[in-house]
């Protein structure tokens, strides 16, 4: 598979790298990035192809990832507007709807939506995927594929879905750094040293995230199974319980998704 970034930055780099640790080829990926020290910096860590602008290699490939901000997104893909064929186009940028996108595209209609995360900087990313219906299945997979490369996939069967995977694990990764920060912060109030707190908060995360992706049981139940009655974790959630810690949960969530879907309409509005 050939694949083509039209941008190259953090996310970018993180699916090139990936990619390039799965057994791609570098000759077989490229990059169109237009700020110079980021080619530079793309062709000395990757050894993969980069130009300043749309090229041979970029309307040769069989994918193109568009990887740049949300708000570029429409001088982005201007070079490529009536130049696709066959081309599978990958959109990580959030927000984006793709009937937006596919007007700009001048009404090219082989596109997925894919909201990353963060932690595909380290390889353990989520991505919610959606796909239009002029995809095929072999087309899903390879968008599967690329992502792949930098942790876990999920596919929703509705675009609108991608707002509350926004807000779960496209954002998520900034709720968990809160929490970890308040755990920290608690620690040291109780009297740890700062960085004991801050050992014990983020081995806390890793390790019991690790339990919960290797484990059967649901979170409920390995969360119940740390609760012994009358215990210090009962008294700790008894007091998450009357905060109603978990409908904040939800409401902020709420708050998140719903802004996903407006910043998608003002995003694509035709101005």
């Amino acid at each position: 598979m050939r694949i083509a970034f039209v941008g190259g930055g953090n996310m970018a780099g993180a699916l090139i790298g990936g990619l390039l640790a799965k057994g791609y080829a570098a000759g077989d990926l490229s990059v169109v990035e237009v700020i110079p020290q980021a080619r530079e910096s793309l062709t000395s860590r990757y050894k993969v192809n980069v130009s300043e602008s749309a090229d041979a290699r970029t309307f040769g490939a069989d994918t193109i990832v568009l990887a740049v901000k949300p708000q570029d997104m429409r001088s982005a893909v201007g070079p490529l507007k009536g130049k696709l064929d066959a081309q599978l186009v990958i959109s990580i940028a959030a927000g984006i709807r793709l009937e937006d996108l596919s007007r700009w595209l001048g009404g090219y209609s082989k596109l997925v939506r894919v909201m990353p995360n963060t932690p595909a900087l380290v390889g353990a990313g989520i991505s919610g995927l959606y796909a239009g219906a002029e995809v095929s299945t072999e087309e899903r997979l390879r968008a599967e594929a690329v992502l792949n490369a930098v942790g876990k996939t999920v596919w929703v069967e509705d675009e609108a879905l991608i707002d509350p995977v926004t807000a779960v694990s496209g954002s998520g990764p900034a709720y968990v750094f809160y929490f970890i920060e308040s755990l920290e912060r608690a620690g040291v109030e109780l009297g740890l040293t700062p960085e004991a707190a801050r050992t014990l908060a983020i081995q806390t995360f890793v390790g019991a995230s690790r339990l919960a992706a290797e484990s059967a049981e649901p979170p409920g139940t390995l969360r119940e199974r740390v609760t012994s009655k009358g215990g210090t974790t009962e008294a700790a959630l008894k007091v998450f319980a009357a905060e109603d810690l978990a409908g904040r949960i939800g409401k902020a969530l709420r708050a998140a998704s719903d802004r996903g879907a407006e910043l998608g309409r003002i995003l694509g509005k035709d101005t």
